[in-house]
């Protein structure tokens, strides 16, 4: 039964804000370790720029990075809360938190929804599945497009589930102006609608098309390319194409909604669901559809294969995980969802045996405070001195507004610690050379298993960094200082 019906509309009100209240309390919490940490890869290397673009310049399109076919509604939205609070990260770390304060509140109203025939508490369930993953937890305090994109996804399909088309259609409009692959939700529901012979209904998600369309027509206009630049079109539209790149894509899609941190407890309690017919609903229909249709988009479409694409589908995977969890004896039901948070939270901390994007749990924060610590190191005691280093550490030396130090320093960058990019080094260049773990390598890495690599540096440009040993003997350098923590390390040769 609606577990809903029969309650007096200001009694589920006050109910709504006071989970709105736990939720956004809860987000702000578990991050406020964390409201101080400077930018870290894509925030330096794009979505801050494009904001302090807008927020200084009043430019829309950004000029002080190139231009990408991303819509500039995050960039808006910071541009907007630094005109109340004046630029700084840990106003821009407190606007992302609050998106997923929000992204909680509204994941716990779609569980509600989507269980409301079922009794127990499946909803509450599925929120703390998303409050636990490392994903959200690093994700919800990072100015990047993928979190408030979730959020946006989330909010169209519970009012699209209630039956509020042109709320839902504005929902998916303000989606598509944050991030262009979002497109995919409004399509799912006018052909949903279109099925189900509600064409009227169905005009209201032409209209997310149409706001897209004049995005991308001003792009075109201002850059003379219609996805900004011809690089960023063809590595985000032609390189994912290839065969071999495209089926890596979907099983590392599958491999990270399915099994990763933990997702394979959940993904057999949804096996256990659809055996007990849990999933037969309209509403679930059309929720597995958005989950089937965003997978294959952010496969074909992006060539960086990050695992934050799949932010906006974790809600619905939580949600059928925990009614799944539901349906099983007394025992597991307890058991099932206890094992699948500790799992969770275990993969803040816990790295996997292969190359992974330190953004995908706290190994963000030990990354940046690295860099932190040597950036201070450099400014306070080498600040004359020109450093040779790669990206992003080259730009937070360069740029004092990302908080690493307070005055540029010179820097030679170099596009990463590969033998071919720093052999464009010339000694006369550079005093001091940065050289870090720009990604995870763990002793036991499974990349480095010669059947797994081979195609690797074939299909996706795979190629190991220079050792520290390696970076001595060709440029005649020595250790001046190194710092380790977590497993990586960031070391500063001299000669």
């Amino acid at each position: 039964m609606d577990q809903s019906a029969g309650i007096p509309q200001r009694r589920l009100l006050r109910a709504q804000l006071v989970f709105f209240a736990l939720f956004m309390g809860a987000a702000v919490i578990m991050h406020w370790p964390w409201l101080n940490m400077p930018p870290h890869w894509d925030e330096m290397g794009w979505f801050l720029p494009s904001a302090l673009d807008l927020y200084r310049g009043g430019h829309w399109i950004p000029v002080s990075t190139p231009p990408s076919s991303h819509p500039p509604g995050v960039a808006a939205y910071l541009a907007g809360v630094w005109t109340i609070t004046g630029y700084s990260i840990p106003a821009t770390r407190a606007a992302m938190v609050v998106l997923g304060g929000a992204f909680l509140f509204v994941t716990f109203l779609l569980a509600v929804r989507l269980c409301r025939t079922t009794h127990g508490a499946p909803a509450l369930i599925a929120a703390v599945f998303l409050m636990a993953s490392p994903l959200f937890h690093t994700q919800s305090m990072m100015a990047q497009l993928d979190l408030p994109a979730a959020l946006l996804t989330t909010l169209a399909l519970l009012l699209f589930l209630n039956d509020r088309y042109a709320v839902a259609a504005v929902a998916c409009c303000a989606l598509v102006m944050v991030k262009e692959t979002g497109i995919a939700v409004p399509a799912v529901f006018g052909l949903w609608l279109a099925k189900e012979q509600r064409y009227r209904d169905a005009a209201w998600f032409a209209l997310p098309a149409l706001v897209l369309g004049v995005w991308l027509v001003a792009l075109y206009k201002s850059t003379g390319h219609w996805f900004g630049s011809a690089s960023f079109a063809e590595y985000n539209l032609s390189y994912p194409l290839h065969p071999f790149r495209l089926a890596a894509a979907l099983m590392r899609r599958v491999y990270a909604l399915c099994v990763a941190d933990f997702h394979w407890l959940g993904t057999l309690a949804i096996i256990a669901g659809f055996h007990k017919r849990l999933f037969h609903e309209r509403s679930w229909k059309v929720a597995t559809s958005v989950v089937a249709i965003h997978v294959v988009l952010v496969s074909v479409l992006g060539g960086a294969q990050l695992e934050r694409y799949l932010l906006p589908v974790l809600p619905i995977f939580y949600i059928a995980a925990a009614l799944g969890f539901s349906a099983l004896g007394r025992r597991l039901r307890a058991l099932g969802p206890a094992a699948m948070t500790c799992g969770l939270l275990a993969g803040w901390w816990i790295a996997p045996p292969y190359p992974y994007p330190y953004e995908n749990n706290l190994g963000v924060a030990t990354f940046v405070d690295l860099h932190r610590t040597a950036a201070s190191f450099l400014e306070r005691n080498h600040h004359g001195a020109r450093v040779a280093t790669a990206w992003p550490l080259s730009d937070a030396l360069r740029h004092p507004e990302f908080a690493y130090v307070r005055r540029p320093l010179q820097v030679r960058p170099v596009d990463d610690f590969r033998l071919s990019s720093l052999a464009a080094l010339r000694p006369a260049e550079f005093d001091l050379l940065v050289v870090y773990s720009r990604e995870w390598q763990p002793r036991l890495n499974w990349m480095r298993v010669g059947w797994i690599e081979r195609p690797w540096q074939r299909y996706f440009d795979y190629h190991r960094p220079m050792t520290v040993a390696e970076c001595e003997q060709r440029f005649g350098l020595g250790s001046l200082v190194r710092w380790e923590s977590g497993g990586q390390w960031i070391e500063i040769l001299t000669r």
